[in-house]
């Protein structure tokens, strides 16, 4: 009689550079079952599943599958048990079809021929019956959306003889109407009895789709629960080792004159003659589906991408920056959604990180002051409660959280008068969210204008004084602090 788990990880730990990640975990997946592991960043999630993955071994412990000890000793073992995983670095090749990355390991016959009607037909019937249809098998990865790519990868695991899928972030670059096909897909697959690992910082997704959590801290099991038997406080209590009195902190800001106004803005296929404006002291959250324009509304008026036309005022003055170099003189900083291609220098270390844009606090005749600079780096991540070893240590070796409070601090640290901030708590943990809204409030009362965009409903709601909501490049609507509801978001959002 087989066992009632798919998979049993007992008493899992391992070092790194004599550093312990994991220390004596423990992980059960049954079948038929989504199950979520979560933690805070650092918390040990990512390496304990690429231990169940084989990218490495565990110091100690055991591994079961269907109730039989194994050794996974490479992804190729673990991929032959059944295992998938499926990371937010999306592993496809851009260049290729859908169709050739769906069966990329099995793209000929015998005799080394490609049946190339078969393989488009197997993709489509793939596609089709997860939902996903509207994918056409010819088109190109690098031509897809993020999320479509998304869905790819998924449809590549589930192609082969998957019976435990790890997903981590899956949802992350998804529309809120993906998302829901996506969670269809995922309880059709938990019904056929296979086990799905759902690695998320979104507890609403959680609450929603999971039938049973375990939590982390610091490699560590806390323990296992029933998602119907504890609240969403006691879980944000039992993964940050502390009581929250709240996730939104309370703001008091005095909202002030107008410090920047856009009118008739147009800048490529995505800006639409848009127009809006936000005040001294004010958080102005800008809501929409993946793909509504939010981002390369904000690049045109960063100077990143060229202006067609419109105008642009920033404290009284009509403006064109030429170039991001431009916006940042005058006081705009931009915190970009891709912190680790666009925000951070990830093998620079953590002190460069955060005095680049300030280096005329710390420089004299064109050198830099070495105590300056260490001052000024140290005073800022110590106000963002940024947790690190060394100054010298790279931006690589530090969790998510923390990486986006570096990206944070830079900013901090050039005095900006305006700060458009781009899914700003993106991949980070519960209580480093917490940290973060902690922060944007109080750039809001030092009296500097903040730009939220988001795509998280509750950030959205409790974060803004005002929301401007966008749909296929044009704002759909203005929505003031009290008509902020997730229905009147969604209406806007969807064109209803």
């Amino acid at each position: 009689m087989g066992s009632e788990y798919l998979v049993e990880m007992e008493n899992i730990s391992k070092r790194f550079s004599g550093v312990k990640a994991l220390d004596n975990m423990n992980f059960k997946l049954g079948k038929g079952e989504i199950h979520a592991l979560i933690g805070e960043n650092g918390a040990g999630k990512s390496t304990l599943m690429n231990i169940l993955a084989g990218a490495f071994p565990s110091d100690e412990g055991t591994i079961k599958i269907d109730g039989k000890i194994r050794k996974i000793s490479s992804p190729k073992v673990s991929r032959e048990l059944g295992i998938s995983v499926i990371h937010q670095e999306l592993m496809l090749a851009p260049h290729l079809t859908v169709a050739e990355n769906i069966f990329i390991d099995r793209l000929s016959s015998k005799g080394g021929v490609i049946n190339w009607k078969k393989l488009k037909q197997d993709a489509k019937d793939i596609l089709t019956k997860l939902g996903f249809g509207d994918i056409d098998p010819n088109a190109r990865i690098m031509d897809l959306s993020v999320a479509y790519q998304q869905v790819v990868e998924i449809c590549k695991s589930l192609s082969r003889n998957v019976k435990i899928l790890v997903l981590d972030e899956p949802t992350a670059v998804l529309t809120f109407n993906e998302i829901q096909k996506l969670f269809v897909l995922l309880r059709n697959i938990r019904d056929q009895g296979m086990g799905v690992i759902y690695i998320s910082h979104r507890l609403e997704e959680i609450f929603e789709l999971c039938d049973k959590i375990t939590v982390m801290k610091d490699g560590c099991y806390i323990g296992d629960y029933d998602t119907k038997n504890i609240s969403k406080d006691e879980l944000i209590e039992k993964m940050v080792g502390r009581e929250l009195t709240t996730l939104f902190p309370k703001r008091n800001a005095e909202i002030g004159d107008i410090v920047l106004e856009v009118k008739n803005l147009n800048a490529g296929r995505m800006v639409k003659n848009i127009s809006f404006n936000i005040r001294k002291g004010e958080v102005v959250g800008f809501s929409g589906l993946v793909g509504a324009g939010r981002t390369e509304t904000m690049r045109a008026i960063f100077g990143a991408d060229k202006i067609d036309s419109g105008t642009i005022t920033y404290f009284g003055k009509e403006v064109v920056f030429k170039s991001p170099y431009e916006a940042v003189k005058n006081g705009i900083g931009f915190l970009p959604e891709d912190r680790k291609q666009q925000g951070i220098l990830l093998d620079m270390p953590i002190r460069n990180n955060v005095t680049l844009t300030a280096l005329k606090k710390v420089t004299k005749a064109s050198v830099i002051r070495q105590k300056a600079d260490k001052g000024l780096a140290e005073s800022i991540l110590k106000e963002v409660s940024a947790k690190y070893h060394a100054l010298s240590d790279k931006v690589s070796s530090l969790s998510g959280g923390n990486q986006q409070k570096v990206a944070l601090s830079k900013w901090l640290a050039a005095d900006c008068k305006l700060m458009i901030l781009d899914e700003p708590t993106r991949g980070v943990d519960v209580g480093a969210k917490s940290e973060i809204y902690k922060i944007i409030n109080d750039l809001a009362e030092s009296g500097i204008a903040v730009i939220m965009i988001s795509s998280e409903m509750e950030e959205i709601l409790n974060m803004s004084d005002r929301v401007y909501v966008m749909r296929r490049g044009s704002i759909t609507g203005e929505l003031p602090k009290e008509d902020l509801q997730d229905v009147n978001i969604m209406k806007l959002c969807v064109g209803e």
